[in-house]
């Protein structure tokens, strides 16, 4: 089936060129006590990009990309997979007054355990607010897809991001070194399945 496209926002540059994004497919949005969640889309692009920094993936297997235009091709994929169903991009932004908080994601999503990844803005840190959006995540997928648990790996000194999956009844299964950092990696129970 042919991928409907529609042109993408203009860059913060006047000159910077228009880019083509696929659109996303009909998913209602997550919300909670403080956040709503929405599939990632291009007008997003802008303040994902500016809240991917340097001392925020420190515990992240990936680092920043290099400008707006290396963005973009993430963002591009990020939207192909929704389409496809093989993974979700959620944006995290507050249920009041709509700011950005951050991002959280399903990979891997037809598999019988999705790995599960978050990352909260800098300026967001400390609010309960990854917690609540990995549980309302969790919730989403329970009543979706065809997983028997999810995956969670952390950095071991990532204790928020350890804390979170504990909070959901997440048990360590295994670990993984990456060229960054030691990981270990949760699993975390469907809610209502046996775990």
């Amino acid at each position: 089936m042919a991928s409907i496209v529609e042109p993408g926002p203009m860059l913060t540059e006047p000159t910077a060129r228009r880019t083509l994004w696929p659109v996303k497919p009909s998913i209602n949005p997550v919300q909670t006590e403080h956040l709503v969640l929405r599939p990632f889309s291009c007008a997003d692009g802008p303040e994902v990009f500016a809240g991917i920094t340097p001392t925020l993936t420190r515990f992240m297997a990936f680092d920043p990309p290099d400008s707006f235009a290396a963005f973009e091709k993430i963002g591009q994929e990020w939207l192909r997979l929704i389409e496809e169903g093989a993974e979700y991009t959620f944006v995290i932004r507050h249920l009041q007054d709509g700011r950005f908080v951050g991002i959280a994601a399903v990979h891997r999503a037809t598999e019988g355990e999705p790995e599960l990844g978050i990352w909260i803005s800098e300026r967001e840190h400390g609010q309960g607010y990854g917690r609540e959006a990995v549980r309302a995540v969790v919730h989403w997928c329970a009543e979706r897809l065809a997983a028997v648990a999810y995956r969670y790996p952390v950095a071991v000194d990532n204790v928020a991001s350890r804390r979170i999956a504990e909070a959901l009844g997440g048990q360590v299964v295994g670990t993984e070194q990456s060229a960054k950092f030691a990981s270990v990696v949760y699993r975390i129970p469907v809610p209502g399945l046996p775990g």
